[in-house]
């Protein structure tokens, strides 16, 4: 006894300590340590040469030492540039020799790199601000398709440098590129280049292939006879394979110039004719230098040639009030979160808590760690892992209370608790997973940043629930709190009749549904579309004002703000200021020529602003066609890959396809929301469909894994409506619990947050609701309905097989000696 008392002594002093010792770090973490943001590189052009890519890679050797494949004489015909670009568009040559560096690593004040930071959180442009880089084309009328395909490409590149990046058209030549967490334009500049043309050139000066004609341009390496070599592997389009094809065949020996803007980037020596579609740069030195050069290919290979207009650094669209009343409602969350948990599961309550703040702690360095951007969507994501790591302490507590319920010990309690709330912890974090997995590699934009910080929350929250919190609570055990009462004991309850109520929940459900459908129509005769978008979507009209003095961001949302929507007639105005100036972009609906003039002269009347030094542009979406294509992609392939995984691990479809239905109920329900209230779709609208998708599937599996564990051990008589009640009614006081803490969370955060915080909060509140409705009242009654289903076929099939067999048998006994019919 004594010796148990010691070590759970020992296990608090540890659990105290590492804290104590994370927590400092993570106070220096959101104190905002110094450290650069943004790096410079240099494309290098190395002697190279270009192969098939399905051909081997030799290397031979010339009496002079080198291999063939590098004999390209780079001091005779190349040269080799950085292209820095100023505010004002100009571009000078890089100095010669200067080393490059990779763009994921950092520099510390000692000049030293490191693959990870630990100075601070990235903000995103709606919390931070960033960059913000106006292109325009060379060509005067590109078509909207050009366009389109060039901003879908940015939008790819861009991420390289932030998940968040957003790309938008202005007017109509123009791409604007907002990149946040950075504070330097023309170090952007210098990474990302100036988008221009990209052309394949003959020792003759002929052009062979042109940027647009290569699809992919990717860094990478190759084992070349047990020695790493660098290469950067190329496809092209058809018409570039077949244009390449052509030109290699004839070239064999000789060198192809890889030009950007009039400066050779690279010169390999032909080896082969490259007839498959696909090639090899082989012979650079380290894969840094692959991988810019395979950068700056991607880059011309823009279907439009672009000149930089303009570049600024711009504030947050939501501002520091934004950040300062969100970290005051997640403390406020927090504490009430803390006192709800102790007050309902007592002891392990109070385990919960300290491993929650240690799951925060984590969290939070982890951010700075792995230089994650934090935006709104990233928060949702970070919310739903919250509610998640949450959820999993219920489940195993309200499984320690029922084992003391049966009269076990408290020890054997906690152990079974544990064991049997594995099972269900694990299958619900690993379909989230599943699908933030399948985010971040198929979406773009809002939905990488959302994916990322799940996955990052949801292995977190296993860990600290899983491991943390059985520590803390065998130490709290050890330490002599091993009396019942600290635990608690779960009352008996009589199984509720769900099933049987079956009709009335179904009917509640369609009714709002149909709702739903009746407003998105009405929404099409009176606003023109099924909801209402925002500027995300949509896009609108940028309005660039110079007022007299420099409005803080919280003064343009009391002052400047009203007068702008009393022009426009609607919410929803985004405003960022541009740093260092007096300037404000104001992002609104389309405005008319009209309303332009009326709100330059109210804008004039009110602060004495020059109406001439006005600007306004038409502006695109943020969020793209493409972009929201990827997110429907990446959401159906996520929700195939969940009933997949659910098919697989509950060994019945019924269970998956009664998971994916409880699923798309709880999203189609806040969407007939956004269509009944008329909230605003923007790019919010993305993370939050995307978190009740997490949230539901969660809940739904605790109660199928309920189902599952109740079907192998009640007697095979059972029938299957006492089955799913039976074990719904075990659940439900989990699935109340789960569903509260989350609510809580958000609610106060709805509460205390500002209008666009509020905006975000509200769907996820409904979406919680409906998830907690779906999964106690439908998820169960659509197995069920299933089921029956699948048992009514297999049991036609049975009859069937079994009347086959009888006809068989009367036909043989009425067979004579001879095997003739009689």
């Amino acid at each position: 006894m004594k010796d148990n008392k010691q070590k759970g002594l020992t296990s608090l002093f540890i659990t105290i300590v590492v804290m104590v010792f994370l927590g400092f770090l993570a106070f220096n973490v959101l104190q905002g340590g110094k450290h650069s943001n943004v790096t410079k590189v240099t494309h290098t052009a190395e002697e190279t040469t270009i192969t098939s890519a399905e051909s081997s890679v030799s290397g031979e050797s010339t009496s002079n030492g080198e291999s063939t494949k590098a004999s390209e004489n780079s001091s005779a015909d190349k040269s080799k540039a950085n292209n820095e670009s100023s505010q004002s568009g100009e571009s000078s040559q890089a100095e010669p020799g200067k080393e490059s560096e990779s763009a994921d690593e950092k520099k510390d004040e000692n000049g030293k790199s490191s693959k990870f930071g630990m100075g601070k959180i990235k903000l995103g442009l709606d919390l931070a601000g960033g960059v913000s880089i106006t292109y325009q084309t060379v060509q005067q009328n590109p078509s909207d398709e050009d366009m389109a395909d060039t901003i879908y490409k940015l939008q790819q590149r861009v991420q390289n440098y932030s998940t968040e990046a957003e790309v938008y058209r202005e007017g109509g030549n123009r791409i604007n590129i907002d990149i946040p967490g950075v504070s330097d334009a023309n170090a952007i500049l210098d990474e990302l280049g100036k988008p221009g043309s990209l052309l394949f050139v003959d020792p003759q000066g002929q052009t062979v292939l042109t940027g647009d004609q290569v699809a992919t341009a990717k860094a990478g390496i190759i084992d070349n006879n047990g020695k790493s070599e660098y290469v950067v592997s190329l496809t092209f389009t058809d018409e570039g394979s077949k244009a390449f094809a052509e030109a290699t065949a004839k070239l064999i020996g000789q060198r192809i110039a890889i030009i950007y803007d009039n400066v050779v980037y690279s010169n390999p020596t032909v080896q082969t004719a490259i007839t498959g579609g696909n090639a090899q740069i082989t012979g650079m030195t380290s894969y840094d230098e692959a991988k810019n050069l395979a950068s700056t290919i991607r880059i011309g290979s823009l279907s439009l040639e672009l000149e930089e207009l303009r570049s600024n650094v711009v504030g947050a669209k939501l501002g520091q009030t934004a950040i300062s009343t969100s970290m005051k409602a997640a403390v406020v969350g927090f504490v009430v979160l803390a006192a709800f948990m102790i007050g309902v599961f007592l002891l392990p309550g109070a385990a919960s808590v300290i491993a929650l703040a240690l799951y925060i702690i984590l969290e939070i360095l982890l951010l700075s760690a792995f230089e994650i951007t934090l935006t709104l969507p990233g928060i949702a994501g970070i919310i739903l892992s919250i509610g998640m790591a949450v959820d999993a302490n219920v489940i195993i507590f309200t499984r320690i209370k029922e084992e003391i319920a049966l009269g076990k010990s408290v020890y054997e309690s906690i152990n079974s608790g544990f064991k049997k709330a594995l099972s269900a912890i694990i299958d619900g974090n690993v379909t989230t997973l599943i699908a933030a997995a399948v985010l971040y590699v198929r979406g773009s934009g809002t939905v990488k940043g959302f994916a990322q910080t799940l996955a990052l929350g949801i292995i977190l929250s296993m860990f600290t629930a899983l491991f943390v919190t059985k520590f803390i609570l065998k130490a709290f055990y050890n330490v002599g709190l091993d009396d019942v009462k600290f635990y608690g004991k779960k009352p008996d309850r009589e199984s509720i009749n769900f099933v049987g109520m079956r009709k009335i929940t179904l009917s509640v459900a369609a009714v709002v549904l149909i709702i739903g459908v009746i407003f998105a129509g009405v929404n099409k005769s009176q606003i023109g579309g099924f909801f209402n978008y925002g500027l995300d979507f949509k896009g609108g009209t940028s309005t660039n004002v110079t007022f007299n003095k420099d409005y803080s961001l919280e003064e343009i949302s009391k002052e400047i703000v009203p007068v702008v929507e009393s022009v426009t007639g609607e919410a929803g105005t985004q405003t960022q200021k541009v740093q260092g100036t007096n300037q404000v972009i104001i992002k609104t609906r389309s405005l008319s020529l009209d309303e332009r003039e009326k709100l330059n002269k109210a804008l004039a009347d009110k602060f004495g602003v020059d109406a001439e030094k006005i600007t306004a542009e038409s502006i695109s979406g943020a969020v793209s066609s493409e972009m929201k294509k990827d997110a429907v992609v990446a959401t159906v392939l996520a929700t195939i890959l969940m009933l997949i995984y659910i098919w697989i691990r509950f060994r019945d479809f019924s269970f998956a396809a009664g998971s994916i239905l409880a699923l798309l109920h709880d999203v189609f329900i806040v969407i007939s929301c956004y269509a009944i209230f008329r909230w605003s779709v923007g790019s919010t609208f993305i993370a939050c469909i995307l978190t009740i998708l997490g949230y539901s599937i969660n809940a739904t599996i605790v109660i199928f894994d309920r189902i599952r564990e109740n079907k192998s051990i009640l007697p095979k008589s059972t029938a299957k409506e006492e089955l799913i009640n039976k074990s719904v009614t075990e659940t439900l006081t989990r699935s109340i619990y789960s569903s509260l803490t989350t609510f809580i969370t958000i609610f106060i955060l709805f509460l205390m947050g500002v209008p666009s915080i509020r905006e975000f909060a509200l769907p996820i509140m409904v979406g919680i609701v409906a998830g907690t409705y779906s999964s106690v009242f439908l998820s169960s009654v659509f197995w069920y309905l299933l089921s029956n289903k699948f048992d009514k076929k297999i049991e036609e099939k049975k009859a069937e097989n079994a009347k086959k067999k009888k006809k068989t048998k009367k036909v043989e006994i009425n067979k004579d000696s001879n095997g003739a019919v009689v």
